[in-house]
């Protein structure tokens, strides 16, 4: 199939041969009909792609401050990687669409086969398939047309703007900026029995909210436009203000102000300043509100994601509600979409569309993007012949995020094979099949582990798909190569164990930290002197949102799952001996979320190690912070750039930090190149989790020390 996406570094746009999109659980896979180019968001977009680096700097400051602060923790060359890889990936454009399912979910039970649908969202991009939740997706009448529903995401946008208004029969709305935001906006307005007023700096648009029933419609500029609209309101001014204009001036919030009765309120729909004057605003007490896109739901993972609804008795009005009214609206003939279609491209001439908006070349409102339905559509795109399989790591690659193209794909560039990777995305799925050389890239990851060419599977997804995986890629006779965490549950454990120990193939999990350079280093200054050690690992892990994925103990385990595994394996590799008792405290915290806690361990050989896993700090300390004691010295690594070592004197090193992650890959490649047994020991491996869900158990018992089977 084809997407079209653009290069956030110079702007450049293509339509890109891509495969589906990945079908997951309580989703839905849609072939496009139409969909609708956003100018104003979009059209912003790729305005700011095509400046050059000091206009992209002006545009986004907050961006350029965590580069910055990237940079002075990992260093100017490295960050300038980072911040290439992400400007130079096709990213996606578009969220509104309408289509027929072609796929469901086992867990989908509202969509079938052929419906026709009208999808929101950031899965409904510009592409002749896309893949959308249950919650982002409404079904459509059969008197709806595919090029009338593709409006939807924006109707939902405008009616949430008239739910924060909470207008009444009779009342009174006047509407800043009648583009296409505003013209939907007018027409819900009247059809729900309120007076609508639309005003815009543009003659064209003024006429066309006339032309669509508006009660009155007013040019900015018109003279005496305040004293007309205090007298169409009875000298008291409109009940509410829905502002849907587009602007860096004030003027819109200003006139708003001026235009609201007393104790009104003022509806911020579009992209403008909220710097306004005073006066108006206080002498009547108004209400300044944002609407927040297509409403309750809207950037909330729970909903969107996972699909889960709020109670219709207590949230009447989510995002998809909104979405099914404005469907109803259209079945019902109450709102004229077609004199707002002023063009409908060809999807194969998108290009053309953009390039209208970016120059003003004509004068534009609804612009649709029509797919081609009689085209055959292809699941998997091939670029070139996978090779045999032999000796050397043929490689699956199963997720491919910002940690898999940052850090892990690189260090494996030139070592292995890369012959299939399967990921959410279809256009993060092609780039990274160009830049690494993958053979083909596909949605189906069945289709990696049934490909006799692959004898390895990585595997870098989110938390809660790494124990499946794992499974599968046993069962189908592939070594496997997982990110942290192994799993987020120990009957997960227990299943990994028994199916590794039936299996012949290597299991290695990405405790990267144990073959960094001067952690290796450390390790070998102790090794021959057979004492216990004593190890204090500070970790300044800074704070997460607390909607934050790695939060849901469903998806990501939380913080003790999903991170602290990395320095419990560390403590022990260190150690050289298996944790026998762990006991662990946790802060309250808002949410509970167990993000700043200590854990205490004891190791078979008599070693003890403290680790502190604090989210309540500041950036501005290191992030890690190791102190190895025994035998009478002390070897201190700060955040794997600074190692010090006392003893009979205090020596000092300093490196470029370098947490191990190309090393450990390396070795676990030549494990099996040679077939000797891989790096980590899944003895170790085991331990190690298995400590890790101790933790939670201890906190859980109150810092109750939790022996471990040894």
């Amino acid at each position: 199939m084809e997407q079209l996406t653009q290069n956030l570094k110079d702007g450049d746009m293509q339509i890109l041969e891509v495969p589906f999109p990945m079908l997951g659980k309580g989703s839905v896979l849609v072939r496009n009909h139409y969909s609708i180019i956003s100018a104003g968001t979009e059209g912003k977009t790729v305005k700011d792609a095509r400046l050059g680096y000091i206009g992209k700097a002006m545009a986004r400051k907050d961006d350029v401050k965590k580069v910055i602060n990237t940079a002075k923790t990992i260093g100017i060359t490295e960050t300038y990687k980072l911040l290439m890889n992400k400007l130079e990936a096709p990213s996606a454009l578009g969220y509104s669409c309408s289509g027929e399912v072609i796929a469901v979910a086992d867990d989908i039970t509202e969509f079938k086969i052929g419906d026709h649908v009208a999808c929101g969202g950031a899965g409904a991009v510009h592409a002749e398939v896309v893949a959308v939740p249950r919650n982002l997706c409404v079904k459509l009448p059969d008197n709806v047309h595919c090029s009338e529903a593709a409006f939807t995401t924006l109707g939902a946008i405008a009616m949430q703007g008239i739910r924060q208004a909470d207008l009444r029969l009779g009342e009174s709305c006047v509407v800043i900026g009648l583009g296409l935001l505003g013209q939907l906006t007018m027409q819900m307005l009247q059809a729900s029995g309120v007076k609508s007023i639309g005003i815009d700096i543009d003659s064209k648009m003024v006429d066309l909210a006339r032309e669509l029933g508006a009660s009155l419609a007013l040019n900015r500029n018109q003279e005496g436009l305040e004293q007309i609209i205090a007298d169409l309101t009875q000298g008291y001014g409109a009940d509410a203000v829905i502002i849907t204009a587009a602007t860096s001036s004030t003027d819109p919030v200003d006139l708003a102000g001026t235009l609201c009765r007393q104790k009104g309120k003022v509806i911020i729909v579009g992209a403008v300043p909220t710097g306004f004057k005073r006066s108006g605003y206080y002498k009547k007490e108004l209400e300044l509100k944002m609407s927040c896109s297509y409403g309750p739901g809207r950037y909330d993972r729970s909903y969107e994601e996972a699909g889960t609804d709020y109670p219709y008795g207590y949230v009447r009005w989510t995002e998809n509600r909104n979405m099914q009214a404005f469907v109803e609206l259209l079945h019902q003939g109450k709102l004229q979409i077609k004199p707002l279609t002023s063009h409908v491209f060809d999807f194969k001439e998108a290009k053309k569309a953009y390039q209208m908006i970016v120059d003003k070349t004509e004068p534009y409102t609804g612009i649709l993007l029509k797919y081609n339905l009689e085209k055959t559509l292809r699941a998997r795109i091939d670029i070139k012949t996978a090779e045999s399989l032999s000796a050397e790591p043929s490689l699956g690659f199963i997720g491919a995020g910002s940690f898999a193209g940052n850090v892990l794909l690189p260090a494996l560039k030139g070592q292995c094979r890369f012959t299939g990777i399967a990921t959410n995305r279809p256009n993060n799925a092609r780039n990274m099949a160009d830049k690494y050389g993958f053979s083909y890239c596909t949605a189906n990851v069945s289709e990696l582990l049934n490909d006799k060419n692959i004898n390895t599977i990585f595997v870098a997804t989110r938390h809660d798909s790494h124990a499946a995986y794992v499974l599968e890629s046993i069962h189908h006779g592939k070594h496997v190569f997982v990110e942290k965490p192994l799993c987020l549950h120990e009957a997960e454990l227990e299943q990994i164990r028994e199916a590794y120990e039936k299996g012949h193939t290597q299991v290695m999990v990405g405790f990267n930290r144990r073959f960094a350079p001067q952690i290796v280093k450390a390790k070998k200054m102790f090794a021959g002197s057979d004492v216990p050690l004593a190890i204090h690992y500070r970790i300044n892990a800074g704070t997460l949102p607390a909607d934050h994925w790695i939060h849901d103990l469903a998806v990501g385990g939380g913080r003790i799952i999903g991170e602290a595994c990395h320095f419990i394996d560390l403590v022990a590799f260190l150690a050289g001996s298996a944790i026998v008792s762990v006991s662990a405290m946790a802060m309250k915290t808002p949410g509970n979320l167990r993000d700043t806690l200590t854990i205490n361990l004891q190791f078979k050989n008599g070693s003890i190690a403290n680790i502190t896993y604090f989210s309540n700090g500041n950036k501005n300390l290191s992030k890690e912070y190791i102190e190895i004691f025994g035998a009478g010295q002390v070897t201190v690594i700060d955040d794997f750039k600074d190692m010090t070592v006392y003893g009979s004197s205090a020596k000092k090193e300093s490196t470029k930090q370098d947490k191990g992650h190309r090393q450990e890959v390396t070795q676990f490649l030549e494990s099996i190149r040679q077939g000797k047994a891989a790096p980590i020991s899944f003895g170790s491996i085991y331990n190690s989790m298995l400590a890790t869900f101790k933790v939670e158990e201890s906190i859980a018992l109150g810092g109750a020390p939790i022996p471990l089977p040894h």
